[in-house]
């Protein structure tokens, strides 16, 4: 939370600097009168299914389903989309992935000997919950090519040897933030088998891949066959992020306290009804009008997006090899990664990328970045530099290289 109020007040004292620091969809693909079109659409879509006005009213204005009333929707857009094919009750809509994160640690953790893995570095969101929640973050250290499973396997090892009880691991396979990497496909085969070996759930949480150029790997959810897999989901990248609607997909078997069989989803809505009560109505019916539109297909629906988000990650690669050519990035100790899609790069300096750094980054050379040291919570990262091409025009972005540039070039002559 610190880190998150330190760089929103950097941002707001430097307002003219570009910033790579903000992970969010761009602007140009959203339109005030779309978000009325979609209710419009969603509205139209229950009273063709022969509710009656009375009941099509209180679906909108009066609190709806824990669970959350889009959920057949939902599952459509997983079986076409990912290939996930899960029953509607499997599945819980929250406010955005962060409460699903929320609600599944909630759920999962019960001792003080259960433990946390994630890939490291990982998104902040899911080691805040941890420590809302006081669970122990243990991380295993993310490759070049993403998480290896020989990594999670000894980490695995050596937690029940210190008397710890592994019980699930989050990890981003695709295109993750910060880094930006992707789990290789046979990578992710040999985790799962791993994570079942040692009774270990697998969280995963993807929400770039339908924002990304190409053909996408498979999701880990999609090669699940014994439901070793929690599979977090989020509309903030592919429809719209203030609508503030995410899901999780939980088909785990469990037996409650009176012996009572159900599945983990129903233990997430018992939780939630005690957190948030439900997602909001009409954020659901903006959600589920636009997965309408597109006949439940998010991938044909970010079409535009994807090509425009790849292109923009091609231009920040094609500006960064323009302004550090082989030979001087060698000379200088500069490297970076050059992920096939998302939202995010990282940079590899031989300095201390911390707040200090990013002040005088800001202040003198009028550009914004994160450090990665934010984003490792073992410790670690502390020159590594993460750059978000997402939010940014062309120009910008070319602009902002050749600042940054100037930035790295001040600091390594001043740190020598």
């Amino acid at each position: 939370m610190d880190t998150m109020n330190f760089l929103n007040e950097i941002a707001m004292r430097y307002p003219e600097a570009i910033s790579f620091a903000p992970g969010r969809p761009n602007d140009e693909f959203f339109s005030t009168e779309q978000i009325f079109d979609h209710i419009r659409r969603y509205l139209k879509h229950l009273e063709d299914e022969g509710r009656t006005p009375q009941q099509i009213r209180s679906a909108m204005y009066q609190y709806g389903p824990t669970a959350g009333q889009i959920r057949e929707l939902i599952a459509d857009t997983l079986r076409r989309d990912e290939g996930i094919d899960v029953a509607a009750e499997s599945i819980v809509v929250t406010v955005g992935a962060q409460e699903a994160m929320l609600l599944t640690l909630r759920a999962l953790f019960s001792e003080p000997r259960d433990v946390l893995l994630v890939s490291s570095p990982c998104y902040v969101g899911i080691s805040g919950v941890a420590r809302l929640l006081d669970i122990e973050v243990v991380p295993v250290l993310e490759r070049a090519d993403g998480l290896d499973p020989a990594d999670v396997a000894e980490t695995i090892a050596a937690q029940v040897a210190r008397g710890r009880r592994p019980k699930a691991l989050y990890v981003i396979p695709d295109h993750s933030n910060p880094a930006g990497t992707t789990m290789r496909l046979q990578a992710r085969r040999v985790l799962l088998d791993i994570a079942a070996q040692a009774g270990v759930l697998v969280l995963e949480d993807s929400p770039y891949r339908l924002v990304s150029p190409g053909a996408q790997l498979p999701t880990l959810k999609s090669l699940d066959t014994r439901r070793q897999v929690v599979h977090l989901g989020s509309f903030s990248k592919t429809i719209f992020p203030g609508a503030r609607v995410g899901f999780v997909v939980a088909d785990q078997p469990v037996v409650d306290d009176d012996g009572r069989a159900g599945l983990l989803a129903g233990e997430l809505t018992r939780i939630k009804s005690m957190v948030t009560v439900n997602t909001s109505s009409l954020s659901q019916a903006a959600v589920a009008g636009a997965l309408l539109a597109a006949d439940s297909s998010l991938t044909a629906l970010n079409a535009g997006p994807a090509t425009h988000y790849g292109e923009s990650m091609r231009l920040m690669l094609e500006q960064l090899d323009e302004r550090f050519p082989p030979a001087i990035r060698t000379e200088l100790g500069v490297t970076w990664n050059r992920p096939s899609g998302g939202f995010f790069l990282s940079v590899s300096v031989p300095f201390r990328a911390d707040n200090a750094a990013l002040v005088r980054s800001a202040e003198e050379f009028g550009v914004l970045w994160t450090p990665m040291s934010y984003f490792h919570p073992g410790g670690g990262g502390e020159r590594g530099i993460r750059l978000s091409t997402s939010y940014l025009t062309g120009a910008q972005i070319a602009e902002g290289t050749a600042r940054l540039a100037r930035f790295i070039n001040a600091q390594i002559a001043m740190s020598q």
